[in-house]
């Protein structure tokens, strides 16, 4: 045996020296770790969802036939009072002036309450609609007449009490960056039914972005290709949609092939499936050129339709979205998420009032939103699309007094104890309401609804377990209702 290759068996003797059971454990695959894994995912497999490389968007068969076929999502960010529209408390009523309870202030955290603030009534009167009897303030004269097809959840809760944590824990299921969003979970799971346009798609109104902004529509750790495309209501839909002048389309379509070709060559060295996803948005993106102008031009519907929602083509509105919506609903889009920015009434100016700001924003939303609801229930559409609104948590019912002192204008503080969502056709019980909140509406009393659960819904309706529909990443079976037990609310189910 020559002297090196002494030195390398002693080498090895002393590495197999200090190895002990920790070392065997940690690295062995099938140590402690994974066998608890492994034990954790029993009957929990992961759906076997397989989409053409060249086609990641092509249309997938849900696994338990969802009665969804397309989802609507209104978000009014910065969060409306619950307690000015939806959720009636006549004992708030009485209390109205008064010192908050002190069990209502011990052990709470709030955003911008300090001290003792006094309590707030209704600003806003109510009455019950329907022959379901479901309250409704006069802030909305237009949805009151849909109360019958509507299903309100009064107990919706979240962890988060700052506006960008608890958007991303609607949207995400996690307050961190990173995680794909409920758009792209269905997209990835479902694809869509239009090849020529995003399975996904997001339209801003009140004049800008989301504070956590893209991350809201983002994809994660699923492929690109699932995240939302911001379409726009004013100019192009899509920015740089249009080729360059002196740029035929016939130029265009040779340039995509040959770094296709590129591409190609690229993946077959390198096996990025990235790449193949490039290749896929690339062409998606030659398709839109011909059906995004058409899709989003809503000058093209006819007055009585665009008197009916409110509209002004040529100008961005939640109003114009609205319809855009209907109009993208109709052309096999699968998940389209509006966002409106405005509704963080805190009292501490104007625009962000009750009683300015708040009236503002009801009068913007209320006539597009039972346009909408109207719209697709004419043509059919509401028979399976799903039109949920919400927001990123509620309104406290005590008034602001922002560090301890008197505000200017009525407001309310951040409340992730209760807030309301509904929703309206595919699947749910029309003219339902469910949960209920406590005497004054600070917490959810009866039956509370954490965000976990009406994302477990929200999948069953579109025709998954929400435990199954999930993807390996990190070394976890990452799902969008994340680790912690979430059960689907049958309660609500049609």
């Amino acid at each position: 045996m020559t002297d090196f290759s002494k030195v390398l068996a002693h080498h090895q003797h002393d590495l197999l020296e200090s190895r002990t059971r920790r070392h065997f454990l940690r690295d062995c695959s099938s140590g402690m770790g994974a066998l608890w894994l492994a034990s954790q995912a029993h009957g929990n497999e992961a759906l076997a969802i397989q989409h053409d490389a060249s086609e990641p968007l092509s249309t997938l068969a849900s696994p338990l036939k969802g009665k969804v076929k397309r989802v609507i999502y209104l978000h009014m960010i910065g969060a409306p009072s619950q307690l000015e529209l939806f959720d009636y408390k006549p004992e708030l009523d009485r209390f109205d002036g008064k010192a908050c309870p002190q069990e209502y202030l011990e052990g709470k955290r709030f955003a911008f309450i300090r001290g003792v603030p006094q309590m707030l009534g209704h600003q806003y009167p109510f009455a019950q609609y329907g022959q379901s009897g479901q309250w409704i303030s006069d802030r909305m004269p237009n949805l009151q007449k849909h109360a019958d097809d509507m299903c309100f959840i009064k107990t919706m809760t979240t962890e988060q009490f700052n506006h960008g944590p608890a958007q991303l824990m609607v949207h995400t299921g996690n307050a961190g960056l990173g995680k794909p969003s409920i758009g792209s979970w269905v997209n990835w799971g479902l694809g869509t039914e239009n090849q020529n346009l995003p399975g996904f798609v997001v339209l801003i109104s009140g004049g800008r972005l989301p504070r956590v902004g893209k991350s809201l529509w983002g994809s994660g750790f699923l492929p690109s290709v699932y995240q939302g495309v911001q379409c726009r209501s004013v100019g192009d839909p899509v920015l740089n949609i249009r080729n360059p002048k002196g740029v035929s389309r016939s130029m265009r379509r040779a340039a995509l092939n040959a770094l296709g070709n590129l591409n190609e060559m690229t993946h077959a060295s390198v096996g990025d499936p990235e790449t193949v996803t490039r290749i896929a948005q690339y062409e998606m993106a030659f398709r839109m050129q011909m059906s995004a102008p058409e899709a989003m031009d809503i000058s093209s519907e006819p007055t009585s339709v665009q008197e009916a929602y409110g509209t002004t083509p040529g100008k961005e509105s939640f109003a114009n979205n609205c319809l855009l919506a209907r109009r993208l609903a109709e052309s096999g889009v699968r998940y389209i998420q509006l966002f409106d920015w405005g509704w963080d009434t805190h009292g501490s100016n104007k625009s962000e009032s009750l009683n300015f700001g708040f009236k503002d924003k009801c009068r913007q939303t209320d006539r597009p939103i039972s346009a909408l609801l109207t719209d697709l229930k004419q043509r059919g559409l509401l028979e399976d699309t799903l039109v949920v609104w919400g927001a990123e948590f509620g309104r406290t019912p005590m008034q602001e007094n922002r560090g301890g002192g008197s505000m200017s204008f009525i407001g309310r503080d951040h409340n992730p104890n209760a807030f309301t969502l509904w929703m309206a056709g595919a699947g749910i019980k029309p003219g339902f309401s469910y949960g209920e909140t406590d005497a004054l509406g600070y917490e959810a009393a009866v039956n509370p609804v954490p965000l976990r659960n009406f994302h477990a819904t929200l999948i069953h309706l579109l025709g998954f377990d929400h435990e199954k529909l999930n993807f390996p990443f990190q070394g976890l079976a990452q799902k969008l209702t994340g680790v912690k037990h979430a059960e689907v609310v049958q309660e609500i189910l049609a």
